[in-house]
């Protein structure tokens, strides 16, 4: 359930289970993971997609709307 992104304290209510006792489940089971894949190399060049920046002026010049 964790890792299909229910929190910590959703899987209590559905399990009957106390939170810390459920993060100690996942901790337990992290620890049994391989360590993590580390590249032979890095990359030169990365990609973001769909970055889009918008640099304006307001158009109002006081709070609420009212100018």
């Amino acid at each position: 359930m964790y890792v299909n992104g229910r929190g910590f304290r959703a899987i209590e209510r559905i399990k009957g289970v106390h939170h810390t006792t459920i993060i100690n489940w996942v901790k337990q089971v992290g620890e049994l993971l391989p360590e993590a894949y580390e590249p032979d190399t890095i990359p030169d060049v990365g990609e973001l997609d769909e970055l889009e920046t918008f640099i304006g002026s307001k158009k109002t010049k006081s709070g609420c709307g009212q100018q």
